[in-house]
């Protein structure tokens, strides 16, 4: 009998992977030279609060053995969706996170500046036609990426600077579909991990 905590992890990784599908599908094919903006595959952006952290530095902590593990996890769920771009900012613990999906799909991390998200979203936006994103932020900055890319997460908390995930919130991922031109955003909210 399979527990339906394998059930519960197996359906979260055919939605992830259901979900990129669109992305994926475009890159296949050759799009004719005069085709509009709305007709461009989507730019797909994962965003992700940063695993477990540590207290081995009160100012860069890494990650705990749990965090370690998640970071796995996310690897392992991540690592036949498609993605073309990794972004973390400057700290440990968010480096840490995206670290070995970077070494399993051989991809540069890029650091991005968390205090200008309304800057990063246009970058991001701006991704070539298909790509699929993967970053990795803090609780107070991954919800409000999430909305500057005109999605609207549900059940965080409004903080000081914006939305903010609780303390304990490491397992959430933010699925965002940027269309080009002027389509309609759509977000998907999923767990990941144990």
């Amino acid at each position: 009998m399979v527990s339906g905590m394998k059930i519960k992890q197996s359906l979260r990784v055919a939605s992830v992977f259901a979900l990129c599908a669109t992305a994926l599908a475009w890159r296949g094919q050759d799009a004719p030279a005069q085709e509009d903006a709305s007709s461009q595959p989507p730019v797909t952006v994962i965003a992700v609060r940063h695993a477990e952290k540590g207290a081995d530095d009160p100012r860069d902590p890494g990650l705990t053995e749990e965090g370690t593990q998640r970071a796995a996890a996310l690897a392992k769920l991540l690592s036949h969706a498609g993605v073309t771009h990794l972004f973390s900012t400057a700290y440990r613990r968010t480096q840490a996170t995206v670290a070995p999906l970077a070494t399993q799909l051989e991809l540069e991390v890029e650091e991005y500046n968390p205090r200008d998200l309304a800057g990063f979203s246009k970058e991001l936006k701006a991704l070539p036609p298909g790509s699929v994103a993967v970053v990795s932020g803090h609780s107070n900055t991954t919800p409000g990426l999430v909305v500057a890319l005109g999605g609207a997460p549900e059940g965080v908390k409004e903080g000081r600077g914006g939305p903010v995930l609780g303390e304990d919130e490491y397992d959430r991922l933010f699925l965002v579909t940027s269309p080009k031109g002027e389509g309609v955003v759509s977000l998907v909210e999923l767990r990941y991990g144990e």
